[in-house]
């Protein structure tokens, strides 16, 4: 028998700041279990007046450009300026086996055993975008726990950008040089969702690439966003293993959150994640139930069989499972016209009787239908 959850065990630990609670919380939070759910949905309650102060930076990039050491090194600042940073580090995971690594903790040495910091490595289980699905639920019990500064990692690869620019403040962008274009591997859509920019490792031989790069990025954005833009995202050099332009880099980011605040966009762009938060929570909702009907699970291998065979389309496949999923009675023809599905034992319209004329002023639709039918009232008065 599992042990009893108590809730308010579990929010007063968050709220005291308490390690072992706060790992509690984004373990039931990340939960797939039912019951699981439905605690977390009011622990989340509880906590969310309590969460909302904390700076909020995504951060992503291709693989290899070195987002965790990056993290390690800009976290470990950030503590050092009396920041209690968060880290919510996203692995990929197997689409064979389902099971993650959970390495990126391993490559922060110095944050991962720092008394002012928390680093949570989650994985993707199945989710798109390199953001695990409950991250934006982790958030809220880390702002809880008084940690002032979340920073989000994401595996970086395709819809990540997209999905960690929805859940934060700023988005920090890193890229590297000698990557033959510099704007090969950084595309238009990309450069629109990134706040900072920045190309790391510019140290050593590497460092003049670095800058090179950094200057032809931030002329493409200069071309992009115009001059009168609000706000033209800055593209900086940084080593993360040196940790130089570290501190550059945080007040860029602190900037942009500034900039924010000032002209109110910070706070309608959080109204703005909140309703696009509630429909990813619908979309993931309904996938779950499709996956879980049963007339769905009975229909899925037989569809997936012919399709594998060439005998159905995908088009039809999925028309055949959604229609399962939402009435399990079909298929059949559409239903009739109310005249042609009229039982045939009722009389042809022709052959009705009559309905009285009006009396007093009475409409035919006023009159009692007995009356209407010709049957006379049971007192035995006329009508």
């Amino acid at each position: 028998m599992a042990p009893r959850i108590d809730l308010d065990s579990y929010v007063k630990g968050v709220l005291d700041g308490k390690r072992a609670h706060i790992a509690r919380a984004i373990t039931l939070v990340e939960s797939t279990k039912a019951e699981h759910r439905v605690l977390a949905q009011q622990l989340l309650t509880q906590l969310l007046p309590h969460a909302g102060r904390a700076r909020r930076v995504g951060i992503s990039g291709v693989p290899g450009v070195g987002k965790s050491t990056f993290i390690d090194a800009l976290g470990t600042m950030l503590t050092a300026l009396g920041h209690r940073v968060a880290v919510l580090a996203v692995d990929p995971s197997s689409t064979r086996t389902g099971g993650s690594i959970l390495g990126d903790k391993t490559r922060m040495e110095r944050l991962s055993v720092d008394p002012m910091a928390f680093v949570r490595p989650s994985p993707t289980a199945g989710t798109l975008g390199g953001v695990a699905k409950a991250t934006r639920e982790s958030m809220v019990v880390m702002e809880a726990a008084g940690y002032d500064v979340v920073l989000v990692e994401t595996v970086g690869v395709g819809q990540s950008e997209t999905a960690v620019a929805n859940m934060v403040d700023t988005f920090l962008l890193l890229t590297l040089a000698r990557t033959g274009d510099q704007l090969q591997g950084i595309k238009k859509g990309v450069l629109e969702l990134a706040d900072v920019i920045a190309v790391n490792k510019a140290d050593g031989p590497h460092e003049r690439d670095a800058r090179s790069a950094a200057r032809e990025l931030a002329g493409a954005l200069r071309l992009m966003h115009g001059k009168d833009a609000a706000w033209t995202p800055p593209v900086l050099s940084c080593s993360a293993r040196e940790g130089t332009g570290l501190d550059t880099l945080w007040d860029r980011l602190e900037q942009h959150r500034a900039l924010l605040d000032s002209t109110g966009r910070l706070a309608a762009k959080r109204r703005d994640q909140q309703v696009d938060w509630t429909w990813t929570m619908v979309r993931e909702e309904l996938l779950g139930r499709l996956h879980a009907h049963p007339e769905v699970r009975r229909l899925a291998p037989e569809l997936e069989r012919s399709v594998r065979e060439g005998t159905v389309t995908a088009t039809t496949a999925a028309e055949r499972i959604l229609a399962a999923f939402q009435d399990p009675g079909r298929p059949g023809p559409a239903p009739a016209s109310p005249q042609a599905s009229a039982s045939p034992q009722a009389p042809a319209p022709s052959q009705a009787p009559a309905a009285p004329p009006p009396q007093d002023g009475v409409r035919p639709d006023d009159v009692p239908p007995a009356a209407a039918r010709g049957v006379p009232p049971k007192d035995g008065n006329t009508p």
